[in-house]
């Protein structure tokens, strides 16, 4: 039974730019364009398309799309009827289109080039069931040695901020909508703060820790727009059983 990427098998090289590649992606066939001299989706993107739920027939938006790894992981993952990447940056919003024709979702998922801070007035208000981001982490100029880079505006709080991704993931929710972002533990009281500002009631969060024995270096949270207080935490969820092997539960995700 051949997947919807390999039908298009012969026509993938002209899809490839300058030091672009093709990685698999272990869900459906599919493969995503990327390039390792600007950048590459991560583990985060990973855990975020894992821990994000999407009903039947619900209409997604991804915030800071990228390359569109994670409206293609959820496609692959659940029964969402369509899904919208939206990315300001023009040479990822071009990747991440690619993608999507490549792995032949195009009826499926869109890809918009188009600013976070803008996401209510170009989609609407109460546009979407689902709202997903992963979000620059860093805040200052911590570590930043080219703010125009590409890498940097996806790490660095540079082109929007922690409040802009709250703020407008509850522009565009539906009420009763969720969201689901992942972000880093050393900032949690920050977030709690901003999504209880705009009205998205944390309902569900789980801490990522890289081995058994220590601190967790990511979280991922779903708020709900217009929820009632009450929060739900996870059990921790380790990513290296050892140096170099995965879990099985890590393992289960990246689709291996």
């Amino acid at each position: 039974m051949t997947t919807k990427a390999e039908n298009i098998s012969e026509t993938e090289h002209i899809l490839l730019k300058e030091n672009e590649r093709l990685d698999e992606l272990q869900r459906n066939g599919y493969r995503i364009i990327q390039n390792p001299e600007k950048f590459c989706f991560g583990m985060d993107a990973v855990l975020l398309s894992g821990f994000a739920k999407a009903k039947k027939g619900s209409s997604v938006l991804d915030l800071g799309t990228g390359t569109g790894i994670i409206p293609i992981l959820m496609e692959a993952k659940t029964e969402a009827a369509h899904l919208t990447g939206l990315e300001i940056q023009e040479e990822s919003a071009d990747m991440a289109r690619r993608s999507v024709a490549l792995n032949g979702l195009a009826q499926k998922i869109d890809i918009v080039q188009g600013d976070i801070k803008e996401a209510g007035r170009i989609f609407g208000g109460a546009s979407f069931d689902v709202v997903t981001c992963n979000p620059p982490y860093m805040i200052g100029q911590h570590g930043l040695t080219n703010p125009d880079a590409p890498k940097a505006i996806a790490r660095h709080e540079i082109l929007c901020t922690l409040e802009d991704v709250v703020s407008q993931a509850a522009k565009v929710l539906k009420p009763g909508g969720n969201f689901y972002m992942v972000h880093r533990p050393f900032r949690l009281s920050e977030i709690m703060v901003m999504l209880v500002k705009y009205k998205l009631e944390p309902k569900r969060m789980r801490l990522v820790y890289p081995f058994v024995d220590k601190e967790p270096n990511i979280v991922l949270i779903e708020a709900n727009r217009g929820g009632k207080s009450r929060m739900t935490v996870e059990k921790p969820l380790i990513v290296y059983k050892e140096q170099g092997v995965y879990t099985e539960e890590i393992y289960e995700m990246y689709g291996y």
